[in-house]
């Protein structure tokens, strides 16, 4: 009788959490079909953004703010596999038809239509799943036992270790005295240059889905008539200027806080807006309709893109601006919604590890040399050029350290194959052949951008190598 109830016992276990799993996706979903008006009464948002916000609220409660370079927890890994498993098998259904050979009984083949996941669905979410793997991967690399280790910032001065002064709310970093080891540093730089690949691809699918986002009306019905209006006169003339360097605008505008580039940033967004509305303007006599040339407008939009790039590059943690806000509360698109938020919350993560590996850096190169601690920073750690969003100026990227042991790029990483036409071209394109669109890399960027040759958002990404990101708000 004890053996039954040992076995039945044994048996208990599995229905329980099996029914707790289902609940939970039962209670998941319902949120979603309400789209987050739990009234009933047909208030709610559209299921795009509901997804959208779903995928956004589990990562904030699962990575939190990543406050250490440690493993995630068992339970919160197996949750958040489980929960965006759920998120993301809406895409299964998503389905677009495509041609394909079906053989008869009497062996003849004749074309049909079958049904197969949407073309950006298909290729983007395994990518997006690599990316999620290898950024786990990457933190429980550090499971220890690790030459650094934390310390609370209320404890004893005499325990405690060095945290920057911007991250005063983060526990300090205790190395040895002597400064960590050579095997440490290259496997700190490796993780580094790992998670930046990550981070680059990231970065990459959120840009091209956001670039896919219709604009709503409702944005471009706020927007002033010209550039001009929506610039300023001084950061008009700046733009359309004979010779344009985008690097020269950067350092004479007004950069000096967030809000001032996150300003600097609807304004250009603005004005790219207005000058791809008025070249697609057909007849000269609407709203959009204006006597410069198209030529000149193109070129105009090519600049400003460019700023915007440069922007985004070396101001990473910003928050989103007005028409991103605006594309994602207003897109329908449920497929584009679930790429959208999944590669924002994998950039926000990468970001965020990134930042925590060059804390363990930097409290090494203090321990090491205390008078060139910040120099070193400047040198290694940061590349953005502003002080005060990234620490410092960097000209050129860093490369993988030699002879770390089984290095293995994103493109290794993920198994995509590409061309290169040289060494460096192969080494610098490790974001690999993420869409036919992004094959054409460039070697160096343009002195200038007076050019009208179209160039897509992982070209321009590699013209300034980003390497040091800080965490997005």
């Amino acid at each position: 009788m004890s053996d039954d109830k040992q076995k039945n016992g044994a048996k208990t276990p599995p229905p329980e959490r099996h029914i707790s799993d289902l609940d939970l996706m039962k209670e998941r979903f319902s949120k979603l079909l309400l789209g987050e008006d739990m009234s009933g009464g047909g208030k709610g948002v559209s299921s795009a953004l509901a997804l959208s916000n779903a995928i956004t609220n589990l990562a904030a409660s699962v990575f939190g703010e990543q406050r250490k370079l440690e493993p995630m927890d068992p339970d919160r890994k197996v949750r958040w596999k489980k929960e965006v498993d759920w998120l993301l098998s809406v895409t299964d259904y998503i389905v677009e038809f495509v041609p394909s050979q079906q053989k008869a009984k009497d062996g003849t083949t004749m074309e049909i239509m079958i049904t197969q996941q949407r073309r950006d669905l298909l290729m983007n979410i395994p990518a997006l799943r690599k990316l999620d793997t290898m950024l786990i991967d990457c933190l429980d690399n550090f499971k220890g036992p690790n030459e650094f280790r934390y310390v609370s910032k209320d404890a004893d001065e005499s325990e405690k270790g060095v945290q920057r002064d911007d991250k005063w709310w983060l526990p300090t970093i205790k190395v040895p005295s002597e400064g960590l080891s050579e095997t440490s540093r290259k496997f700190l730089q490796y993780q580094k240059d790992c998670v930046n690949q990550v981070l680059k691809a990231s970065m990459a699918i959120n840009a091209q889905v956001l670039s896919e986002m219709d604009i709503p009306d409702n944005y471009t019905e706020t927007l002033p008539k010209n550039g001009r209006s929506s610039l300023g006169d001084q950061m008009y003339k700046s733009i359309t200027v004979e010779y344009f360097d985008p690097d020269q605008f950067l350092i004479s505008a007004d950069l000096s806080s967030e809000h001032k580039v996150l300003d600097l940033k609807n304004k250009i967004e603005a004005s790219i807006v207005i000058w791809k509305r008025k070249m697609v303007a057909k007849d000269g006599k609407t709203n959009w309709g204006s006597a410069v040339s198209l030529e000149k407008r193109e070129l105009f939009e090519e600049r400003a893109e460019t700023i915007l790039l440069l922007l985004k590059q070396r101001f990473p943690g910003l928050p989103q601006s007005s028409l991103e806000i605006t594309k994602i509360q207003c897109n329908r698109d449920v497929g584009h919604a679930i790429l959208e938020s999944y590669s924002r919350v994998l950039e926000s993560l990468a970001n965020t590890v990134m930042s925590r590996i060059e804390d363990v850096l930097y409290a090494d190169s203090l321990t090491q040399n205390p008078s060139l601690a910040i120099n070193k920073m400047k040198t290694t750690i940061d590349s953005s050029p502003r002080p005060r969003m990234s620490s410092a100026e960097d000209e050129s990227e860093k490369p993988t350290p030699v002879g770390t042991p089984g290095s293995m790029t994103l493109s290794d990483f993920m198994g995509w194959n590409f061309e290169a036409a040289d060494s460096d071209m192969k080494k610098n394109n490790s974001t690999g052949n993420l869409e036919k669109e992004y094959e054409a890399k460039v070697s160096s960027k343009p002195a200038n951008v007076a050019t009208k040759k179209k160039f897509s958002y992982l070209d321009k990404l590699e013209w300034s190598g980003l390497r040091s990101p800080t965490a997005r708000h």
